[in-house]
């Protein structure tokens, strides 16, 4: 059974699964090289234009590290040079990914959910960095992006104690953008969310998208602008730049081209 699995969906939307849910979808060297495969598959796709990321079964998104693995020795197959831990973590994404998260995301698995751009969850779904609990620490991203994404206090009250976020509450802090009451209607949530994206011109999203997550980098306003300027030259020049006034002024449906 493949770790790591990528459908092509209609609408010009992916879906990628964590598949090992004896294992509570732990990351190994398997899942940490599907990942990064996954990501290198949807970047060269032009067809591609938002991707869903999720966990198979019911109870886990993701556990984060497989830490038996990390017993035996195998604890830098858990990462890629490219994409940190899970082949993913660090990785530059031109594309939206959306997190689906289909039961407890904890550790590398909360790591895994802040490095998505968007999150839909089931109410069961909780978040947590537990790493503390182990003599480690949540290096993969989430002793900084967690304060970023919730208020910075709540963050290292869960840092610090090793606390799980239940999902209601990650939803009212602005970390989840969509509750679905159970695992059934989450990958249509989900979907739903990566079709409304995929609907738009391709390039003013990836060049909005990359602006946008610029917003809490430390660059200061001068820089932000001279992106922003940067993004809108790249858009000017795509041909969707035309289609989009042209399909308003016929009345249409546009027919974006991604270029």
């Amino acid at each position: 059974m493949t770790a790591v699995t990528l459908e092509r969906l209609p609408g010009h939307v992916a879906l990628v699964t964590i598949d090992r849910p004896e294992a509570r979808n732990a990351i190994n060297g398997e899942v940490a090289a599907g990942l990064e495969a996954a990501v290198d598959a949807t970047e060269a796709d032009d067809d591609i234009r938002a991707v869903v990321l999720t966990g198979a079964g019911r109870e886990a998104f993701c556990a984060g590290a497989d830490l038996k693995e990390v017993s035996a020795g195998r604890g830098s197959a858990l990462r890629t040079e490219r994409g940190g831990f899970g082949g993913f973590v660090f990785r530059e994404r031109s594309k939206p990914w959306i997190a689906a998260v289909n039961g407890k995301a904890l550790a590398g698995g909360t790591e895994l959910v802040l490095a998505c751009d968007l999150v839909v969850a089931v109410r069961q779904a909780a978040f947590g960095l537990p790493e503390v609990l182990r003599g480690l620490i949540a290096a993969a991203g989430g002793l900084y992006r967690l304060p970023r994404a919730i208020p910075p206090n709540i963050a290292l009250e869960l840092i610090l104690t090793a606390g799980q976020l239940d999902a209601e509450r990650a939803h009212g802090f602005g970390l989840v953008n969509r509750l679905v009451d159970d695992v059934e209607g989450l990958r249509e949530a989900a979907l739903a969310l990566a079709a409304e994206i995929a609907r738009n011109a391709p390039v003013a999203v990836r060049q909005s998208l990359r602006v946008a997550r610029e917003a809490n980098s430390g660059l200061d306003e001068a820089a932000l602008r001279a992106l922003t300027r940067d993004a809108f030259e790249r858009v000017a020049a795509s041909q969707d730049f035309k289609e989009g006034p042209r399909a308003f002024i016929e009345k249409r449906a546009p027919r974006w081209t991604g270029r």
